[in-house]
């Protein structure tokens, strides 16, 4: 058995740095309910708290919590109008952050009220609008959990942009009427859009067009059927030779162009926005790399740790990250069904599964609860006193 020895003398140090409990516990909650179980634990132990995002829910919260702020609420248009309220932060450092699922999600759309042709990504557009109003140039943005199929289309209106058909007339909202684009107007964009540095924090890498794009991956799961998933993939065709055409940005295979249903294509196109992975937008954002390097621990999560996890969810960017600097990394979550060796590969040693620790019952009534027992009981199973020399030790 390896160990090392604490980097603080006062105690160990330890980040905690999990994703959302998807539908239970957001991001922040989780790191809470963490840091009770290592509290309990160790009582001694200094904590550093930095929940992350991949670019969808949590990415605000995460981003508040590392520079503090201030929120204020916006009212602007929902996926299929009507009007929403979505928070807006002002950060100590001078930048703005937002979540588009807040203005243009599918969590603010009835299951039985989906509509993947006519949801529009408006209300995000107007929520950039009203950053710009309260004079935001720096703007970050998470770009995950849309209801629409687009291409940031909605959202360029808000700002400016016109959407014409061949006769000039402006086409309707949503990606339903896209095939039918046949000139993109900028005349009227407001100037504050040139001046203003935005960064798009997207939860997938997927391309706009293809097997693999926007339309054909995740329209269906908004609703449409394989009939207008080809309406829709048609839609952002046209829309992507019309940018390339109109504006001389080929946004067509662009890495993460088809993140929210083409919204990162639409961000790059009209809002010269920087597409970056979420986890590494947030964590660089967040200054992680820098907490972690001074930490004896690290403990992550989120509410299933299975192969879709190891394909590249946030989690798996700490344990990385912690691997490149030699620190262990802990991961708490509500199932853990990847294989351990797999999961040691990337950077996490230790697992626990709030089922297991707890019981399913437990586990889904009391989820926090749950966190802080199965957190405790974790790190005593794996705290060893070492010798007088080494007053604390983590085997790793």
């Amino acid at each position: 058995m390896f160990f090392f020895t604490s980097k603080y003398r006062s105690g160990v140090h330890v980040v905690i740095a999990p994703d959302k409990f998807k539908g239970t516990l957001s991001a922040s909650e989780v790191a809470d309910a963490l840091a009770r179980g290592v509290r309990a634990a160790i009582p001694h132990a200094s904590l550093t708290l930095r929940p992350i995002g991949d670019g969808g829910e949590g990415t605000l919260d995460a981003l508040l919590l590392a520079h503090g702020g201030r929120v204020s609420s916006k009212r602007v248009s929902g996926p299929l109008g009507g009007l929403v309220e979505a928070p807006l932060a002002h950060l100590a450092d001078g930048s703005c952050v937002m979540e588009m699922s807040d203005a243009a999600g599918l969590t603010l759309v009835d299951p039985d009220r989906r509509d993947a042709m006519a949801s529009s990504t408006l209300g995000l557009g107007e929520l950039i609008a009203a950053a710009m109003d309260e004079g935001e140039r720096r703007i970050l943005i998470g770009v995950g959990g849309s209801a629409s199929t687009d291409g940031g289309t909605g959202a360029a209106t808000a700002v400016g942009w016109r959407f014409l058909d061949a006769g000039g007339e402006g086409l309707r909202l949503g990606g339903g009427s896209l095939k039918h684009l046949a000139r993109i107007d900028g005349s009227a964009v407001r100037p504050e859009v040139t001046a203003t540095d935005i960064v798009a924090a997207c939860d997938v890498d997927n391309p706009l067009l293809g097997d693999s794009g926007a339309a054909r991956v995740f329209a269906p799961q908004k609703g449409a059927s394989p009939e207008e998933a080809e309406v829709l993939e048609e839609g952002l065709a046209t829309l992507a030779t019309r940018i390339r055409k109109d504006l001389g940005i080929d946004v067509a295979e662009l890495r993460r162009s088809g993140a929210a249903g083409g919204t990162g294509a639409g961000l790059r196109a009209f809002f010269g926005a920087k597409l970056g992975p979420g986890f590494d937008v947030v964590a660089e954002a967040t200054h992680l790399r820098d907490e972690i390097d001074r930490a004896d621990l690290v403990l992550t999560g989120e509410g299933s740790l299975d192969d879709q996890s190891l394909g590249g969810k946030a989690p798996m960017g700490v344990a990385r990250m912690a691997l490149e600097l030699g620190v262990p990394c802990y991961a708490v979550a509500g199932e853990v069904s990847a294989e351990p060796r797999a999961l040691k590969r990337e950077g996490i040693l230790e697992t626990t599964s709030l089922i297991e620790a707890v019981g399913s019952e437990r586990a889904f009534a009391d989820t926090a609860g749950a966190i802080v027992e199965a957190t405790k009981t974790l790190i005593r199973q794996h705290l060893t006193e070492g010798s007088r020399r080494q007053r604390r030790a983590w085997p790793i």
